[in-house]
């Protein structure tokens, strides 16, 4: 593994580069002047967020101290190996002290809610400086406990508020050597890895060890913030007893084109069946014609003659799109 880049704290416009480049990239103390991490640096965490808090219940999470804090599968993959039940902010510190002289205690999580739906007031107090205020931040608040490596469809900053946290981050190209689990049943929502960072079983798994060959990784302090760009997968451990990550995403696609990931499942049906000259053929039309891998496909051809090579405009989006329906609508009707 390789050491996560360090840059100087950017502005906006610096920022703009940096997620434009497509990199991960640390910003140590980019935070570090918020509120919520200077009381969680004077051991006032629970005091405020309890006292910004509302009564709305969320779904916490509940895993058994035998799974040591890995968020996860059951051994036969039918399941999480955790369970999930209603808490508010208020239900979830008191859990912890409940649990504060267990020999084994659970590990416990709320992930991923939107800031303003629990903490009104949250945003304002603790600013954002390197995104537009209409980019909500997100909580994930728990005990020490192992996020699997994952990816989303989106550009994230993550922040981290109270505890220590340590990322490993895997690019794109090596989604073949992370042995994915299904996309229909996942822990939370996303596919994660089948392979263990922190206990990798490279008989089992054994393209991983290239994987890992490829990581970048870093610990993170409070006040510390991680840009993680589009597509990256990441393994995200928090390490203290107590931990708050405040996380950001955003996506700058267009978003009258339609989703990637139906792009994906169509080709999934289309494509992956056909007989292996036929793959490779259509392998080479996707770089040319999808992903401009070499030239503009319609750089040749006058403006007026590009048709769906050149269409941009929301008409021609909408004329392909239906052209699409229709064609779908055909093949199913003729089952």
């Amino acid at each position: 593994m390789q050491p996560v880049a360090e840059r100087p704290l950017p502005d906006a416009a610096a920022f703009a580069a940096i997620s434009d480049a497509g990199e991960p990239v640390v910003m140590r103390g980019l935070v570090a002047d918020w509120p919520v991490v200077v009381s969680a640096q004077r051991g006032e965490l629970a005091n405020y967020l309890t006292a910004m808090a509302n009564d709305v219940q969320l779904a916490m999470v509940r895993s058994p101290a035998s799974e040591e804090g890995r968020l996860h599968y059951s051994a036969a993959v039918d399941r999480p190996n955790f369970n999930r039940e209603p808490a508010s902010i208020a239900d979830f510190f008191a859990a912890l002290d409940q649990q504060a002289d267990a020999p084994a205690p659970d590990r416990l999580a709320i992930q991923g809610v939107a800031a303003e739906q629990i903490l009104p007031g949250f945003a304002a107090a603790n600013p954002m400086p390197l995104l537009p205020p209409d980019v909500e931040p997100r909580l994930w608040l728990g005990t020490a406990a192992i996020v699997a490596t994952h990816h989303d469809q989106v550009e994230n900053i993550a922040c981290v508020a109270a505890g220590r946290r340590r990322f490993t981050l895997f690019p794109p190209e090596q989604v073949a050597n992370l042995y994915m689990g299904p996309f229909h049943l996942t822990p939370a929502g996303t596919a994660v890895s089948m392979a263990h960072v922190t206990q990798p079983d490279l008989d089992r798994f054994p393209g991983f060890a290239d994987a890992l060959a490829d990581a970048q990784t870093v610990e993170l302090e409070p006040g510390d913030a991680i840009y993680i760009p589009y597509g990256w997968y990441h393994h995200v451990e928090a390490l203290s007893p107590l931990n708050l990550l405040v996380n950001y995403w955003w996506n700058p696609a267009r978003r009258d084109v339609g989703s990637p990931w139906d792009a994906l499942m169509h080709g999934m049906i289309a494509l992956r069946q056909l007989p292996p000259a036929q793959r490779r053929s259509w392998r080479a039309m996707f770089d040319h014609y999808v992903f401009k891998s070499d030239v503009d496909p319609a750089a040749h051809l006058p403006e007026a003659a590009r048709g769906i090579l050149g269409a941009e405009s929301p008409a021609d989006l909408a004329m392909m799109r239906q052209s699409i329906i229709a064609a779908l609508q055909k093949t199913q009707g003729s089952r």
